[in-house]
């Protein structure tokens, strides 16, 4: 396996567009099919001089030190998979992303933004479709192999990325050239926040809660603060946008302690006017009757009283479907609870080699958030050790590991430990700039690791 690149690498992500489906239709003959579609792919990479990262399911994750290398592999690829013969009736349709930008290693895994962008790029593909960003545009754009072209697709929100990104596609000579929109942020109406960091693994988690949103109507995300209830909705909200023809809306209840206003802060969000004479509720029960939309609700649990809201909502919509988050489960009829967990830590009594400690989701979490603030951190064998204890005193909960990880500015993990050992006070003076609730130590003291108090509200 070629060795894998630093510096500036051209990162490629693929996926088998509709492989549920395939593997529903195919049975035991999709794992034919899956392994023809490795072969096909992994000679692509070998001839371009790519590097297989890993997969993962029916995904690839490969390397490139040079873009025009990546663009070939893809290209071949995409040729491959056309030409192969598929059993009758049946197609391997494959969404390729391809970005540019700082190859920084952890172990044997890349971390950093532009890995996500990568991610996310190739998720706003169609099947058959190759999507570069701005950054690799640049760089291939004087050499695209014979037969191929870019065309530009505008700028787009993409999940997890705060600025637009410009994307354009490769149409390649003889292979299907028309594709809808890109699968972005824009393809349905939303409010969704922009977010200023990555979304770091859960990806179990996700796939649980959208098999749940796919049978249940009203799902509430339960947990302690600091679980990461409110990212992880937001991130299901994001990837699911497009299942929902009106949209995903999100609504921050965290400002709000009377519960009669909750239909006017629901209202607002879905921009809803108000209507002389009509309740505001009676006006968004209008809104939405025919509506096939998904509402995040965001920190119910100060406001159990107006769980009623929810109730009617749901009985006048039957195309609607609310995720909520609260620390509490609000005993609403048709309501399904899922308990969100922490993130799993190591056991720092067995933390095995560098790379299998950089998989652990807290070390991601971790590691990613410290490259925020120094870009020259890696887990090495001087700290690998005080990284898991830091995660697993922590107890695995998010915002707990986010906060740590700043202060890897001023501290090396070996110098943070023994202070997390005596004083959590050295969380408590990160995340200036973090919500009220998550800030608010006075308010209510939350039991964490170490065995004492951490104000820590969430």
């Amino acid at each position: 396996m070629a060795e894998l690149p630093t510096g500036t690498v051209t990162f490629l992500f693929t996926d088998i567009e509709g492989s549920t489906q395939l593997l529903r239709e195919l049975g035991d003959g999709y794992a034919s099919v899956w392994k023809q579609h490795q072969l096909i792919i992994r000679e692509a990479l070998a001839a371009a001089g790519g590097a297989e990262v890993g997969t993962e399911g029916d995904s690839f994750f490969a390397a490139f030190s040079s873009a025009p290398g990546a663009v070939r592999a893809a290209v071949a690829a995409q040729r491959g998979l056309a030409a192969h013969v598929w059993p009758p009736g049946h197609s391997v349709r494959v969404r390729m992303g391809l970005h540019t930008g700082d190859g920084v290693l952890s172990g044997s895994d890349y971390v950093g933004m532009d890995v996500h962008r990568a991610a996310r790029i190739a998720s706003a593909a169609h099947g058959g479709q190759l999507i570069v960003s701005e950054a690799t545009r640049a760089l291939i754009e004087h050499s695209l192999p014979a037969g191929a072209r870019l065309r530009d697709l505008g700028k787009h929100r993409l999940k997890d990325i705060l600025q637009p990104e410009h994307l354009y596609d490769l149409i390649i000579d003889g292979l299907p050239a028309e594709f809808p929109p890109p699968r972005t942020l824009e393809a349905r109406p939303n409010n969704l926040p922009l977010q200023l960091t990555s979304f770091v693994g859960r990806e179990d988690q996700i796939g649980e809660i959208r098999e749940l949103l796919s049978r249940v109507r009203l799902l509430t995300l339960t947990g302690p603060g600091g679980t990461g209830k409110t990212r992880l909705a937001l991130q299901v909200a994001a990837e699911t946008v497009r299942d929902y023809t009106d949209g995903a809306f999100f609504v921050d209840l965290s400002p709000v302690t009377d519960p009669g206003l909750v239909p006017a802060v629901i209202a607002r969000a879905l921009g809803v006017a108000e209507v002389a004479g009509v309740p505001i509720l009676e006006t968004l029960k209008a809104h939405l009757q025919h509506k096939e939309l998904l509402l995040v609700v965001d920190n119910f649990e100060q406001l159990v009283a107006a769980g009623g809201v929810v109730e009617e909502l749901v009985s006048t919509a039957p195309r609607l479907k609310v995720l909520i988050t609260s620390r509490v489960v609000l005993a609403l009829r048709g309501e399904h609870e899922y308990v969100v967990p922490p993130l799993e830590p190591p056991d720092p009594k067995s933390i095995g080699d560098i790379e299998t400690l950089s998989r652990s989701e807290a070390v991601r979490l971790f590691t990613e958030r410290a490259l925020a603030v120094q870009p020259r951190f890696r887990i090495t064998t001087d700290n690998a050790q005080a990284v898991a204890e830091i995660t697993a005193r922590l107890d695995g909960l998010p915002l707990a590991i986010e906060l740590a990880a700043t202060r890897v500015k001023v501290l090396t993990p070996q110098q943070m430990l023994p202070r997390l050992q005596g004083s959590l006070s050295l969380l408590a003076s990160s995340g200036r700039t973090l919500p009220g609730r998550h800030r608010q130590a006075r308010a209510e003291p939350v039991q964490a690791a170490f065995g004492f108090q951490w104000w820590l509200d969430a």
